[in-house]
């Protein structure tokens, strides 16, 4: 049996995603336990974690790189939780040890904002260094906050009002991203982790099929002109951020290491994989680079090469060999000149 540290089934063998302990609120209203301020706020992050990728990307796209700080985590769990161990070379992106308060596991920072705190050490994690405890947890909610709240820092065209309806959540959109993002979150952005994770041949079996009816699901959607180039049209929205963070590793690493070979989103899925080559590929003022500059392939393999590894170790079987896929090759396929976004 695993770990409890890596213990990530419930007894029947199904994978089932444990609610966000933090989740308070940082507002630019007067008055804010949490007011939106320059410099106040630390996004703990690491580059193989999909959920924390939402937040990279959304701070990025937003140019709030100067007003919130971020802090990389290498891509080993430990009981600690995500260490810093940027002094071993290839760490991907983790730094030697928190810059802000020097502690070197995740655990140490959830356990100063909150010394009885007994649940898992995840990120993203965004924590405010006024107060010294952590504002939120939970990567949806993260993600909304840097829509709107922290506009008063950054440049009008980066503003959400400015964009309207260009803006990543628009409210004439809000009802059908939040209908996508219902589904998609339960079968692919999760399903792959309730498929990888699993401890029986049952509960792969129960998830297997949903995950790959829902990319089914999602190819068809982009067949029609007004879901092109982006799921909802010409704009990027977040249905398309929270989709990209498990397509990019779909191929890279869940198709290999969870198990998930029914189909490559590369060989079987022609709409889905235009879809994730332009976002991936783009340097315009759609995205300016940042789905490429934030997207880490070698973490990924690593993180889940490691995460399965650990979780899937015979009791007392202490020395884990990770073994790491090179492939597919290449990393993601180049876009044809007709292909790239005007």
């Amino acid at each position: 049996m695993a770990t409890k540290t890596h213990a990530h089934a419930d007894e029947d063998g199904h994978f089932r995603r444990k609610e966000s302990t933090f989740q308070n609120w940082i507002s630019k209203d007067a008055g804010s336990l949490y007011p939106a301020e320059r410099d106040r706020y630390v996004l703990y992050v690491n580059y193989a974690c999909p959920w924390a990728h939402r937040t990279i990307i959304v701070r990025a796209l937003k140019s709030l790189e100067d007003a919130i700080q971020m802090v990389p985590l290498g891509c080993d769990l430990t009981a600690g939780g995500w260490t810093f161990n940027g002094a071993i070379p290839g760490q991907h992106g983790s730094l030697d040890r928190d810059p802000v308060y020097g502690f070197t596991k995740l655990k140490e920072l959830y356990l100063l904002a909150n010394p009885e705190y007994t649940g898992r050490f995840r990120v993203p994690c965004l924590f405010d260094k006024k107060t010294m405890t952590i504002v939120n947890n939970e990567s949806s909610e993260i993600i909304r906050m840097l829509y709107t709240e922290f506009d008063d820092l950054i440049d009008a065209k980066f503003k959400e009002e400015s964009k309207g309806a260009a803006g990543l959540y628009p409210k004439h959109l809000s009802s059908a991203i939040d209908e996508m993002n219902e589904w998609v979150y339960d079968t692919v952005n999760n399903g792959v982790y309730k498929c990888g994770f699993a401890t029986t041949q049952a509960a792969f079996d129960t998830n297997v099929e949903p995950l790959f009816d829902s990319l089914d699901r999602l190819e068809k959607h982009l067949s029609t002109p007004d879901h092109q180039p982006f799921l909802f049209g010409k704009h990027i929205t977040e249905a398309d951020i929270r989709l990209y963070t498990t397509l990019i590793r779909f191929d890279w690493a869940y198709h290999t290491i969870f198990n998930l070979n029914l189909k490559f989103i590369r060989h079987d899925y022609p709409n889905l994989h235009l879809w994730l080559r332009r976002l991936y590929w783009d340097d315009t003022e759609i995205t300016r680079g940042v789905f490429r500059s934030t997207t880490n392939f070698e973490a990924h393999r690593w993180g889940y090469a490691s995460a399965r590894g650990l979780a899937m170790r015979g009791e007392g079987k202490d020395d884990v060999v990770i073994i790491i896929p090179r492939g597919p090759k290449p990393d993601i396929e180049e876009l044809g000149q007709h292909e790239k976004l005007g």
